[in-house]
């Protein structure tokens, strides 16, 4: 039997097997957080080629070509989409052990039914297949995530976008998912141009009063069917930063009193590299990962807004996998409003997910998680569910293997169903 990616990839035990395929496999997607275009979702945009669905915008291909040295008009610049394609193919095999490896397998897999690996070789038959595929009917934006079985997405809005795409996507009856706005205003809480941004945020709402018009904005947004907010912090200087703890203090307020779940996510240095960010500019893959938060902060910040009870439902992520323990711990402090989020961006590969879920077993609940999100900006990310699923059921399989939990497979499966979707639905809702 071919053993490479095959139908029991990754999945080493017998109970693991009957967990992924009798269990998870099939069970929707409920993506949480990602940056997808609502544009593109509304047009069910059609991709001319495997390198506009595939290179267009994913960063994390990107820091992969960098890495093997390719020239960066292969990357992002104006070189041909086939060439890029090429130069992608070439550089593929050379990933291994990387998660990007095994999602593009998937890809291929899942979306186009292509089984073998991809390499320099096979480079020119799969652009003309993946082409052809592409041209024909259910390749569009809308049918690849419909394909995923995806039931519903949450985008990443400013808070001053006026969501005309959303208003089109739930005016089309032929979309079969629903597609949220989520509610992000890092750019009028801190950095160079916080004021200048509050002063367009707050002329367009009519007051000269930030808070205010953050909350009619989340009035509007709440109206679009927003269910969550999301929030991303290099440095989260809650108590030092007079202006972004006053914001911040309001919008948890704000959130919790319309029943928002409020997502932190922390660590990340931005845009290192002077030459990408003046080529490109932000979200070329020139981020890193940096300290995730001092602990003493992050419990101020929800401590407080718990004695005023108005700690809205939390998701945390951390970007340093050295701060785990004190995410998980954090959240479980104040469970169960608060989770431990996915593991995230640089984290999101096996050991990462291993990690975070091994942190979930032994500091926290791991019944309770929400799950698995694909925080992407490409159409094929889907898969990564596929991924963190099968690690999921492998590492239980595991643990029935060694007899240290009983294989109650009722028990198990309901218990998987629930991290794989079930959790978020009810969590966000």
């Amino acid at each position: 039997m071919e053993t490479f990616m095959n139908r029991d990839f990754l999945l080493t035990t017998e109970t693991a097997r009957e967990l992924f395929h009798g269990w998870a496999e099939t069970m929707p997607i409920f993506d949480y957080h990602n940056h997808l275009s609502p544009q593109d979702i509304a047009q069910h945009r059609r991709f001319k080629n495997i390198t506009e669905l595939w290179l267009e915008t994913d960063h994390y291909k990107w820091r992969a070509l960098r890495a093997c040295g390719v020239d960066e008009s292969l990357i992002t610049g104006d070189a041909p989409d086939y060439d890029k394609f090429i130069a992608w193919a070439d550089v593929l095999p050379r990933l291994i052990g990387s998660p990007v490896y095994h999602w593009a397998h998937l890809e291929l897999q899942r979306y186009f039914g292509i089984y073998e690996p991809l390499n320099s070789s096979n480079a020119p038959a799969v652009w003309e297949k993946t082409a052809q595929m592409l041209s024909e009917d259910g390749f569009d934006a809308v049918s690849l995530l419909n394909k995923m079985n995806v039931k519903v997405l949450c985008t990443t809005d400013d808070p001053i976008d006026d969501l005309n795409w959303h208003k089109v996507i739930a005016e089309d009856k032929t979309i079969p998912f629903k597609v949220l706005p989520s509610f992000r205003p890092d750019k009028y809480l801190t950095g160079p141009t916080a004021e200048e941004n509050s002063e367009k945020l707050c002329e367009k709402y009519g007051t000269s009063d930030i808070k205010e018009a953050l909350s009619k904005a989340l009035d509007f947004f709440c109206s679009m069917g927003c269910m969550g907010t999301d929030h991303g912090f290099s440095l989260f200087n809650y108590g030092e930063n007079k202006r972004l703890t006053n914001i911040m203090d309001f919008l948890g307020r704000e959130y919790a009193r319309r029943g928002l779940v409020m997502q932190l996510h922390l660590g990340p240095i931005r845009n290192n590299s002077p030459k990408l960010m003046k080529a490109f500019g932000p979200d070329a893959g020139g981020d890193s990962v940096g300290l995730t938060a001092d602990p003493g902060t992050v419990a101020a910040f929800l401590g407080k807004l718990e004695s005023e009870n108005s700690l809205p439902k939390t998701i945390l992520y951390n970007l340093n996998p050295n701060d785990n323990t004190m995410l998980s711990t954090m959240a479980g402090n104040f469970a169960p409003v608060v989770q431990f989020g996915a593991a995230w961006w640089f984290n999101d590969h096996i050991r990462g997910m291993r990690a975070q879920i091994d942190e979930l077993m032994e500091t926290n609940a791991l019944s309770s998680s929400v799950g698995m999100l694909t925080d992407s900006r490409s159409f094929t990310s889907f898969v990564r569910h596929e991924y963190y699923r099968r690690i999921l059921c492998a590492q239980i399989g595991e643990m029935v293997a060694s007899g240290q939990y009983p294989e109650d497979m009722e028990f198990l499966g309901k218990m998987v169903q629930d991290i794989c979707y079930n959790n978020a639905e009810k969590f966000f809702s």
